[in-house]
């Protein structure tokens, strides 16, 4: 468990000797630092970075550290949740993967039946049971010809998975954790991927890297910025979250990508909460249980889902065009669908990206958006998937 204090990207990086000869600073997106800010311009944060310098002159700091936690390791930041499931995750270095598999028979043993393994990446602020509680029930175990293996994984900082607090969770630190916690333990020496929004880009960077052992990939609303001219990162964040007042998710949206401070108060009073927030939902609704989608959506931290919403939604816009033009050259089949009302990723991305590469094959689905896409036509959905799989 990592104690060292990370401090916020209001202080452009570059600006310190040795940043060059960081191992992964090319995969750091410009949006961290160069994010416009009138606070900032104005002067009014130049107290708050020197306060810590001045408490530690005069020994506040390190009094009430000592007095608060005498010799207490702590896994979580003061703004993130530390009860016993949060911080669950302290006791493996692996990502937690959801496995669903042909049960174990005498039948099934003496098949000769080749087995298809499917990788499942979730986006952002989410988990595997984007997965597991919706689709999984509708895809089948085996079938004449094929028994199949599905991993659904909660990618690194969120879900179940570790969440530590010295990553920048950035692209390559999500692709190795998939390497790491799925492909290597499980053997996969050829896989299926199916990723939706954020988890495309993932999906793509990891098919990329092991393009020889992929034989198809599924990508569902992916935020794709094309890099011919530079500066897709900063172009991605203007598109994705755009400053705008109305209508109001638009406007949080914004509010929450471009200042981290705001961020961070946004994890402070919901996440960190999180226990209260379901105690009330299950007043106000009469339900015993809450659904999975909002017990999932505050297992992260700012940290997560702060630095993956920049370095790779962003970030990794710089990376996909090399990562698609990979994949098209290894013979891989790449299939996109995205919803006509999606608010969150425009359908330019998806007309973008078949322009730049004829190749990929693209369905609009209508009436549909960023979560509907999938969620309003689950059957139909796997059963196009089973039928892209025997092809």
């Amino acid at each position: 468990m990592e104690e060292k204090s990370e401090s916020c990207q209001c202080i452009n990086p570059q600006d310190f000797a040795g940043y060059e000869f960081l191992s992964d600073h090319q995969y750091l997106s410009e949006t961290l630092y160069r994010r416009r800010n009138i606070f900032r311009q104005a002067g009014f944060l130049q107290f708050a970075r020197q306060l810590p310098e001045i408490t530690k002159k005069i020994g506040i700091f390190a009094f009430l550290r000592s007095f608060l936690f005498p010799t207490r390791k702590v896994a979580n930041r003061w703004s993130d949740c530390g009860c016993k499931n949060c911080v669950s995750w302290t006791n493996t270095d692996k990502l937690n993967v959801i496995v669903k598999q042909p049960s174990v028979s005498q039948d099934a043993l003496m098949s000769n039946k080749p087995v298809q393994n499917v990788i499942f990446i979730h986006g952002l602020l989410s988990s595997s049971s984007y997965w597991t509680n919706t689709v999984f029930k509708y895809l089948p175990e085996t079938t004449e010809k094929t028994n199949y293996r599905y991993f659904a994984v909660d990618l690194l900082g969120f879900g179940d998975s570790p969440k530590p607090r010295d990553c920048r969770y950035s692209l390559k630190e999500h692709v190795e954790m998939i390497e790491k916690s799925v492909i290597l333990p499980n053997n996969l020496t050829s896989f299926h991927v199916v990723a939706h929004s954020m988890g495309c880009i993932i999906a793509v960077a990891l098919t990329a890297k092991l393009s020889g052992s992929v034989k198809s990939v599924v990508l569902v609303a992916p935020p794709y910025f094309a890099d011919s001219k530079g500066g897709a990162s900063c172009a991605a964040l203007n598109v994705i979250a755009e400053k705008k007042l109305w209508p109001p998710t638009s406007f949080l949206t914004a509010m929450l990508a471009w200042y981290e401070h705001i961020c961070r108060g946004a994890c402070l009073v919901i996440c960190r909460n999180h226990r209260t927030w379901e105690r009330i939902m299950k007043i106000v609704t009469w339900r015993r249980k809450l659904p999975a989608a909002i017990t999932e959506f505050t297992k992260h931290t700012h940290q997560s889902v702060w630095h993956s919403m920049h370095n790779v939604i962003c970030g990794g816009a710089k990376f996909t065009d090399k990562h698609i033009g990979m994949l098209i050259n290894s013979g891989v089949k790449i299939n996109v669908i995205h919803g006509d009302k999606d608010d969150y990723v425009p359908i330019d991305c998806l007309w973008n990206m078949k322009t730049k590469f004829p190749e990929v094959e693209v369905e609009v689905i209508a009436g549909t958006d960023h979560s509907s896409v999938i969620m309003s036509r689950r059957q139909v959905f796997v059963a196009n998937l089973v039928c892209l799989w025997a092809s």
